[in-house]
């Protein structure tokens, strides 16, 4: 018995000690948490708007409230268009990035000259830390109608006529998506690159010992090493499944009417709704169904995944 309070003694010491090692770190953690705090979690309270008709005189907690009226509104008119939107651009978009960055990471790995592949490192990582507002201004001197360099310099010497291009809704389904790849596929390199740099070169050594192929070896070692960080990425972006870059959908389309129906999406939506009168309150209430369904997909996926491989699984 006095063993064993002896024992849990030196515990609570060796653990008090290891706390004090690390209080600069925490105190260095610290506003971050504070920030973290005060901008997402003490606005949650205001998610009531979404179960209100909200005044401006009463405020948010005066506002008299409708149970579910603005969720009625949003699944009757809206619903069906922003949830087919956003779901089947952000099922494109995680495919297809994945696909890209991984074809990315391997080509950008296999150049045996450092300088060139820092550079290649460095030349895809750029789209991605280039605001979405000057990514509308590129996109707009490609399409413009009078100025635009496909208009003129492509079609117009070809002999064909030019193109409106923001008031044809179906073109821009493939160019969103070239956008969102272009900007978007750097960042998931990267973070492939590390995973292949990662992998024990015996591998690969004996690999071609055994006369692996170039491609075998891709699909045999590499492709089955990156396999926890595909999980996490498509984790991650299953978070987000529900929401879109409001940028690439308001700003490159330039906020054309006619085309509405390939970019509106739930956060679209719930600016426009912001800026209508009495929308408040249906945008709140899409913006809670879209964080719930979110939450629940990224639940859904990781039990999943702890099914199928417990180790791979995020919690």
């Amino acid at each position: 018995m006095v063993t064993g309070l002896k024992k849990n003694k030196k515990k609570e010491k060796l653990t008090w000690v290891q706390f004090k090692q690390y209080i600069p770190l925490y105190l260095m953690l610290l506003p971050a948490l504070i920030y973290l705090f005060i901008n997402n979690y003490i606005p949650m309270t205001g998610i009531v708007v979404a179960f209100k008709k909200y005044s401006k005189k009463k405020g948010i907690y005066g506002s008299d409230w409708n149970g579910l009226e603005n969720f009625e509104y949003l699944f009757k008119n809206d619903a069906g268009l922003i949830i087919r939107n956003t779901l089947l651009y952000n099922i494109v978009f995680i495919v297809l990035g994945m696909v890209v960055g991984v074809t990315l990471a391997i080509l950008i790995t296999d150049v045996l000259s450092k300088r060139l592949k820092k550079l290649y490192q460095s030349a895809i990582m750029l789209p991605f830390l280039i605001s979405i507002v000057i990514v509308s201004y590129i996109v707009f001197a490609f399409l413009s109608v009078e100025n635009g360099m496909i208009n003129n310099s492509l079609l117009k010497p070809l002999g064909l006529s030019p193109v409106q291009w923001y008031a044809e809704p179906k073109y821009w389904p493939f160019i969103l998506t070239f956008v969102n790849i272009w900007k978007g596929c750097g960042y998931g390199t990267l973070i492939y690159i590390a995973g292949i740099v990662g992998i024990d070169p015996s591998f690969y050594e004996a690999a071609r010992l055994d006369g692996a192929t170039r491609w075998q070896q891709i699909t045999k070692i590499t492709i089955p090493c990156l396999v926890p960080s595909l999980i996490t990425m498509t984790m991650l972006s299953l978070g987000r499944i529900f929401a879109s870059d409001f940028g690439l959908f308001y700003q490159v389309p330039q906020n054309s009417g006619a085309l509405f129906s390939v970019t509106q999406t739930i956060d679209t939506y719930v600016y426009r709704a912001l800026i209508s009168s009495g929308g408040i309150g249906r945008s709140a209430a899409a913006g809670f169904f879209q964080s719930v369904v979110g939450f629940a997909l990224v639940m859904g996926a990781n039990a999943l995944v702890r099914k199928i491989s417990r180790e791979n699984a995020m919690f």
